[in-house]
């Protein structure tokens, strides 16, 4: 498909020319100690491409810093620690996430929601390689590389003044974009063939077809939840659209509504573009006010009628599956 299956897999499943380049920009930053900044909407799998960065070129530990959960009084304490006695229930020197990380990765992840006043010490963090306890009266030198991730627009946040703008510029050196998994499908098979390795089951041809027409707005998160969920609730071996959650079954469902509807509108029948010979299927004018599932069942009817009866003639058809058409004959009682 690409170069990128030469490259090492970095915990990326995939082909895709999306999810190669950013292998390739893996190899490129895991090379030096700039910041590296990763951008993506949620689920796309930022930390796993901070923790291929840091195992590429592993030193030190790896420590992961959800800045969302960094809330309260205590944010500062967490980040760089607090020497005995700074406050009340201080009641020793504590070492804090940024010193755990000394000589390795510190990943500040969802950076985009740190609070303003910590985000002035992250910038000294950055450019003078030094930070001090909460109580201490020395700044501490340290040496670690500096990983951050956001699904935030950096940019419109600087400009409605939530993020500074001088520690975006710092930020802003090395960045690397991971896709939505909408625009990676291809990749949807191996994904599914990753998560369910040792399973014991295998999704249909149905749910593997509507898996990779979904958008997946979760991304590979969503996708990994929803195959766990239909693991936990099948018990036959394979994965069939019951087991799928809501979402996409109401995907599922309107991707019927609309081939039958466009089946409805615009006179399927002739059978000549699926390369075989099927009847012409006559459908009765549609009044103005009959509701789309009301088509779905004439047409469905339409269909089996004109193909006196045999369903896989129907499926071709109509351009759907025939397990769509068995359960859409179930759904509307059609014999």
């Amino acid at each position: 498909m690409n170069g990128s299956t030469a490259l090492p897999a970095y915990g990326l499943v995939g082909r895709s020319p999306e999810i190669g380049a950013v292998r390739r920009l893996i190899e490129k930053a895991a090379r030096n100690r700039l910041p590296v900044l990763l951008l993506g909407e949620s689920g796309t799998g930022k930390e796993v491409v901070a923790r291929a960065i840091y195992e590429a070129n592993p030193a030190g530990q790896f420590v992961p810093i959800d800045c969302g959960s960094l809330v309260g009084t205590l944010v500062e304490s967490d980040l760089f620690g607090h020497a005995k006695g700074a406050f009340s229930g201080a009641v020793e020197n504590k070492k804090g996430l940024v010193e755990t990380a000394a000589g390795g990765t510190a990943f500040f992840d969802e950076i985009g929601d740190l609070p303003l006043e910590m985000q002035v010490k992250l910038l000294r963090l950055l450019q003078e390689r030094e930070f001090r306890a909460v109580g201490a009266l020395q700044w501490r030198k340290i040496d670690l590389r500096f990983i951050a991730a956001t699904h935030r627009t950096l940019r419109a946040e600087v400009a409605a003044g939530r993020f500074r703008e001088d520690l975006f510029h710092r930020l802003n050196v090395f960045i690397i974009h991971l896709p939505p998994l909408r625009d990676r499908r291809d990749d949807i098979p191996l994904l599914v063939k990753h998560f369910l390795k040792g399973s014991g089951f295998a999704p249909s041809a149905e749910i593997m077809e509507t898996l990779q027409s979904y958008d997946w707005p979760g991304n590979v998160r969503e996708l990994k939840h929803c195959l766990d969920r239909m693991g936990a609730l099948q018990s036959e071996g394979v994965l069939e659209a019951a087991d799928m959650p809501s979402a996409l079954q109401c995907h599922l469902a309107a991707s019927s509504l609309k081939q039958l509807s466009a089946a409805v509108g615009g006179g399927l029948g002739n059978g000549e573009r699926h390369g075989c010979e099927l009847p012409r299927m006559e459908l009765a004018p549609r009044s103005p006010v009959i509701s789309l599932p009301e088509s779905e069942r004439q047409t469905i009817a339409s269909a089996l009628q004109a193909t006196k009866g045999d369903r896989t003639r129907a499926a071709r058809l109509l351009s759907i599956g025939r397990t769509t058409l068995y359960r859409k004959m179930k759904e509307y009682g059609i014999d």
